[in-house]
């Protein structure tokens, strides 16, 4: 589907006014939060907007100005590709999920405007989005020099339920990337963290799954001889974003401050009707 196309349909796409404006206040607090929580020499943080289970309304609403905001995050993998036939390529959609290894070469292959892929933690993933992201550059030239980004997931909290690939075995993934997977692009390494460190961390102490992310990416430096700067941090989410930023991240994930509580997945809608003039 062409990019013209996919305007055409978002331009009788209706918005409920009142929606909209909730939407833009909300994310209004969240940049200022989150500017207020950065440091004046640090470089601006990427808010990956999550909204999962969330319908194309909602993520128009912010794409559209006076946000015009760009990164928008999703958990589920057909979710994400019914959404990308709906809205603009200009959207810089994240995969925030988790992955199945034979789920990664469609992923990687379907949607052109994938700009990151946030969960890798296996070689064979990163083989299979590499393969997926070759098989599109072949069909679309439009994307022969622009790599898929990726973060290496990383288990900071050893809870068994969590995935993420071990601490001390990050540098080697990182590596394999960097070198083996010329389609993809290392941005950095990630982690979910486990929410009750968050809410033990009292006001001026730092969330030890942030600082145990912090050393991995220092550690994966040294390793492959790459300035810390170059590999980014993505860590923090609603409950824990501004933490994050203190301990270093340069993305944050922000889902229900944003959005508000999500429906169950049964009950969730990829496109909400709304009548036109409603007010």
């Amino acid at each position: 589907m062409m990019p013209t196309e996919q305007t055409d349909i978002t331009t009788g796409m209706h918005l409920d006014p009142s929606r909209a404006k909730s939407l833009s206040t909300n994310f209004a607090s969240v940049l200022s939060r989150i500017q207020a929580a950065s440091s004046p020499s640090k470089s601006a943080i990427r808010l990956v907007a999550v909204s999962k289970l969330k319908p194309v309304n909602d993520i128009l609403a912010l794409h559209q100005p006076p946000h015009s905001h760009l990164h928008f995050g999703e958990n589920y993998q057909q979710e994400l590709l019914q959404k990308s036939l709906l809205l603009p390529r200009e959207i810089r959609w994240h995969f925030i999920g988790a992955l199945q290894t034979n789920k990664c070469k469609p992923l990687a292959e379907q949607i052109p405007n994938l700009w990151c892929v946030e969960s890798v933690d296996t070689v064979k993933k990163a083989d299979q989005l590499e393969k997926g992201r070759q098989a599109l550059c072949e069909k679309e030239q439009d994307y022969e020099a622009v790599p898929l980004r990726v973060f290496v997931q990383i288990n900071t909290s050893g809870e068994k339920e969590k995935s993420g690939v071990e601490p001390k075995d990050a540098a080697a993934l990182c590596r394999y990337v960097r070198e083996e997977c010329p389609h993809l692009k290392l941005q950095g390494v990630m982690t979910i963290g486990a929410i009750a460190r968050s809410k033990a961390a009292g006001e001026g102490q730092e969330n030890e799954d942030f600082i145990t992310l912090r050393d991995v990416r220092n550690h994966v430096a040294k390793e492959l001889r790459v300035e810390e700067k170059e590999l980014e941090l993505s860590m923090g989410m609603s409950e824990d974003f501004e933490n994050a930023i203190r301990c270093g991240s340069n993305e944050v994930r922000v889902g229900s401050t944003i959005f508000g509580e999500r429906p169950s997945k049964q009950d969730a809608k990829i496109k909400e009707t709304v009548e036109a003039g409603r007010t």
